[in-house]
């Protein structure tokens, strides 16, 4: 085709000027480059274009990108977006970040922008605002009559609500959703010891999860918040549309939702004479304080947020960590048999109670469960593979040289894959990818030490989980008491796979067939 009007070449010829120099850029780009695995750096647009092409499965994507560039990565978005980061994996990058030079990287204003619902509480503080909501916490969290009062919840919640269900599901063979179950499990342990008041979510009827959904949603729209620039999700909050509409919904959700589980207590609280109210509940060592509600003993923001806090604390992890490791012991029947031969000599001794009592099911006792090692190193390899929180994110103070080599400029953003650091191959080995418990067990058969910047679902640093120990001995006695008591089977055609959210839950939940196990027949 030739051009024979002078005006086709005066309109093509701006786009050849602009065309030409972008084609040159990317022909010089992808020679350059090492590893065509590493994205473009386009100009104008900067690395944005392999972003949203691999949004879909972007864990996974930055775990390849993540390897392929030595454990360490600087991701840049358009000028002026405010999309750069620096990610990283590597242990001792992380080790310097979260321990060595701790005060060089706080959460950020940034960050708490993101999860505005939790606002200054300890989620998303920092400074000295930071160090005494955290001391307070530790000092609610180790009062021996809540501790007490935790485990009996568990108990209860397992004996009288999930193992009925599951036992239901088994007679009826219809399928369900476990992660849904082990969800609605973990907001019920969660909200009875937070404000002392039973929201009976885990039952057969499967009532509502409009508050779960909820804060699904506050997770699912603040990893939305990290993918795009800051203005352009402000301007959705402003004109309430899209994922900021769903998020203004859930946030006034959930503030109605403390604000009942308040008033009920304060009426509970008004009737302990029954003897029936728990002898301690989170919600008391606030609702007195006047930096947390105003003179007329109404709630301040701070209190809401607060309370919500624990809520996500609580929640999340237990409930994503059940969900991941019922998923490996289903694909790997190996694991799950070496698990009930190390909780044989103890089912077995009770056998006989349980066939007494009727439903011939077996309960473990924390005490019991906490000295079993397989049983932790299969709960800890799930976590290392599906850490219940997928990326931690870090904001830098001052420039700052990493132990990698790399340079970190003031108002950089650091992101610290944890699932990428799970499946990296020069910390765990070249069989990093595969579910395998017996890398947590030593040669004389103790649980393997592995230092928490190697092993971050619980963090590391001054910013440890404090509820840790107690959520992995919840965890390991829920656990035994299922996997003991029941068999599954991931319903055929159902798909398994992250969801893009700040927790590591399952996109379409985990649809599995229930069997229940013959306890007596299996012992003989």
């Amino acid at each position: 085709m030739a051009f024979t009007q002078p005006l086709d070449l005066v309109v093509l010829l701006p786009f050849l000027a602009l065309l030409l120099p972008m084609y040159i850029y990317l022909r010089h780009s992808r020679s350059a480059k090492a590893n065509p695995l590493l994205p473009t750096e386009w100009p104008v647009i900067g690395m944005l274009p392999s972003l949203v092409a691999n949004l879909h499965h972007l864990f996974d994507y930055a775990t390849a990108l993540l390897a392929a560039s030595g454990n360490s990565f600087e991701a840049r978005g358009p000028p002026m977006s405010g999309l750069r980061f620096f990610l990283t994996c590597d242990p001792e990058n992380v080790r310097h970040i979260f321990i060595s030079n701790f005060a060089n990287y706080p959460k950020g204003e940034e960050f708490a922008s993101f999860f505005d619902v939790m606002g200054d509480s300890f989620f998303n503080a920092d400074g000295e605002s930071w160090r005494r909501q955290r001391a307070r916490v530790q000092h609610v969290m180790s009062n021996p009559l809540l501790l007490a009062f935790m485990a009996a919840c568990c108990r209860g919640k397992v004996e009288k609500g999930l193992l009925p269900i599951l036992a239901h599901f088994a007679s009826t063979g219809a399928p369900v959703d476990l992660q849904g179950l082990f969800t609605r499990f973990a907001f019920d342990m969660t909200a009875i010891p937070v404000f002392g008041v039973d929201t009976c979510r885990l039952s057969i009827d499967m009532p509502p999860v409009d508050v779960a959904s909820a804060m699904d949603a506050v997770m699912e729209v603040g990893f939305f918040r990290h993918t795009v620039p800051v203005s352009c999700w402000k301007l959705m909050r402003r004109l309430r549309i899209g994922r900021e509409r769903k998020l203004a919904a859930a946030q006034r959700l959930l503030r109605r939702f403390v604000a009942e589980m308040i008033e009920k207590r304060r009426a509970g609280a008004a009737h302990t004479a029954t003897g029936d109210e728990p002898p301690v509940h989170i919600v008391s060592s606030y609702i007195d304080d006047p930096e947390y509600v105003d003179e007329d003993g109404k709630p301040k923001e701070f209190m809401y947020a607060t309370l919500i806090n624990y809520m996500f604390a609580g929640r999340d992890t237990v409930g994503t960590t059940l969900a991941w490791l019922f998923f490996n012991l289903i694909k790997h029947p190996r694991v799950a048999s070496r698990m009930r031969e190390e909780l044989a000599p103890i089912a077995y001794s009770k056998a006989a109670a349980a066939d007494k009592n009727g439903g011939g099911m077996v309960m473990f006792e924390p005490e019991e469960t906490k000295p079993l090692v397989y049983l932790q190193a299969a709960l800890f390899e799930s976590m290392r593979l599906y850490p219940p929180g997928p990326i931690e994110r870090k904001a830098t103070l001052a420039d700052d040289v990493l132990p990698s080599g790399h340079t970190v400029r003031a108002g950089d953003n650091i992101l610290i894959p944890l699932y990428s650091m799970g499946r990296t191959a020069s910390v765990w080995g070249e069989d990093c990818a595969e579910y395998r418990p017996e890398r947590w067990v030593t040669e004389d058969g103790k649980l393997r030490h592995v230092p928490a910047y190697r092993f971050m679902p619980f963090n590391a640093g001054p910013r440890s989980c404090l509820g840790k120990d107690i959520s992995v001995v919840q965890m390991k006695s829920v656990v035994a008491a299922v996997a003991w008591n029941f068999d599954f089977e991931v319903v055929r055609g159902h798909v398994v796979e992250p969801k893009l959210s700040v927790v590591m839950q399952m996109k379409n939940g985990l649809m599995v067939k229930v069997k229940k196990r013959d306890i007596v027949t299996t012992h003989q």
